[in-house]
């Protein structure tokens, strides 16, 4: 890292040029990671990730260069280069840095790890998924720990490190019959060092991917049809990360092209929702103590009993807003990418209603345990999301396993058909997002909730 003096001197470098703004990020990162299948590891790899990116603006001009080149001298013609696209009178220059440091969010350093540590929580997860069942067939398992070292410094006298420690154990597992074959998949992760180990059991993690694989294996193809469903906590908030969330980021909305544009102080939401953004959670897998333009992490209540309260927002995506105050949601994938506005740790919060009669009351309908992925068009809101793991549900109560169901709709839509919100059960899982500022750590959430109805694919005929 470069003392202040340097930064000094690189960040007036970029304002010569015109600009009214300028940053730089320096990252210095640390990975591991080792995949193993069928109880054999079959790679092995570490990896140290350093380099610096610099980032002017002009009012909503922005230009950003970058190197993995980290001396003085390379960072101060990376400024030059990011200076050279803006065009103008030099009018601004750097204020005195106010420094903030975030803690180091770790109790066992991975440097402290040995590989025989890490190899050890695969055989445990892979030996507990083979158990399971003879239809387990396969078995991979991935496990990862990372450590990013990041500092942020820029014209308006912000200077901000953050260390942020993550580990995930991923299981997947294939279930076979003879003639066809389900897979499963498990894969919790933390925010923290290697301390994680003391919550996340691989065995448990093993067991769970078997189980889903399992389970699926004996289901009947899901029917299509518009029904009552049920999604179930944790994972299942990707419905809420995808088919709401992306449309409130900066990234979207100051383009104009979020179909929740000019709806701040609006109803989007069925009245018993509550939806948060929140960074701070403690040891959670998407929080940051500051974000990458060094503002610091907060709680942001997106909607509120049904009302949108805010977006996520940046400072590029500030100006194109007509100044809508910062959220501290300025995230990047590392130095290659200019930073703009992502989520965290995104949950509905919790409800009033009782989980169980969720479905005693829904008659025919789905039950979505586990969600997978899905994809959203942020314009639209339209979304279609593959449930992983799924129970039709008919007179309130579960009849059969089905495989092959898929959840299909817009996310205005469904945001209004909420309603059911579990009073307890609130979970968050773990998964990578990507956008415009490469993939970063985020975390879904929820508890369990119903959803009026909603267009369910699938091949399967009445059951």
């Amino acid at each position: 890292m470069l003392d202040r003096s340097a930064v000094n001197a690189v960040l007036n470098e970029a304002l010569k040029t015109g600009g009214d703004y300028s940053e730089l990020f320096m990252q210095d990162s640390d990975f591991n990671n080792i995949r193993m299948v069928d109880g054999k590891v079959d790679s092995a790899s570490y990896q140290r990730r350093v380099g610096a990116g610099v980032r002017v603006l002009k009012g909503t001009r922005c230009a950003y260069a970058y190197t993995a080149d980290t001396s003085e001298a390379a960072i101060m013609e990376t400024a030059r280069a990011a200076a050279a696209a803006i065009e103008g009178v030099p009018e601004y220059s750097v204020r005195s840095f106010e420094v903030r440091k975030g803690a180091p969010g770790y109790e066992k350093k991975f440097a402290d790890v040995t590989n025989d540590m890490r190899i050890e929580l695969l055989r445990s997860g892979t030996a507990a998924a083979r158990a399971y069942s003879g239809e387990i067939t396969q078995v991979e398992a991935n496990y990862l720990d990372a450590d990013h070292r990041i500092m942020v410094a820029n014209s308006n006298g912000v200077w901000a490190e953050d260390r942020r420690p993550r580990t995930r154990l991923i299981i997947e597992t294939v279930a076979m019959n003879g003639t066809e074959a389900q897979t499963g998949y498990s894969a919790p992760g933390l925010g923290k060092g290697f301390e994680a180990y003391r919550e996340l059991d691989p065995a448990a993690i093993g067991r769970e991917a078997a189980r889903i694989a399992v389970t699926m294996l004996h289901a009947p193809e899901c029917p299509a049809d518009s029904v009552p469903v049920v999604i179930e906590s944790g994972f299942g908030g990707v419905i809420l990360h995808e088919a709401c969330v992306h449309s409130l980021e900066a990234t979207s909305v100051g383009r104009g092209n979020s179909e929740f544009c000019g709806k701040l102080g609006q109803q989007i939401a069925s009245p018993i929702v509550t939806a948060v953004d929140d960074g701070t959670l403690p040891g959670a897998w998407g929080s940051i103590a500051y974000d990458d333009e060094g503002t610091p992490s907060r709680r942001n209540v997106l909607i509120e009993n049904g009302i949108l309260k805010t977006y996520l927002v940046d400072l590029l995506g500030s100006r194109r807003m007509n100044g809508h105050p910062l959220t501290g949601s300025s995230r990047r994938q590392d130095y290659t990418f200019a930073p703009t506005s992502r989520m965290t740790n995104t949950f509905f919060a919790e409800g009033k209603d009782d989980p169980e009669e969720m479905i005693r009351s829904m008659g025919e309908g789905l039950y979505a345990a586990n969600m997978g992925g899905g994809s959203v068009n942020p314009l639209t809101g339209e979304f279609n999301f593959a449930v992983l793991e799924a129970y039709w549900v008919r007179d309130g109560r579960i009849l059969t396993p089905v495989r092959g169901a898929t959840l299909i709709g817009k996310g205005s839509e469904v945001l209004m058909k909420i309603d059911r919100i579990a009073n307890s059960g609130l979970a968050l899982a773990p998964g990578m997002c990507g956008s415009a500022s490469g993939s970063v750590p985020v975390n879904v959430g929820q508890p369990r909730i119903r959803v009026s109805e909603i267009t369910v694919g699938g091949k399967g005929g009445k059951l």
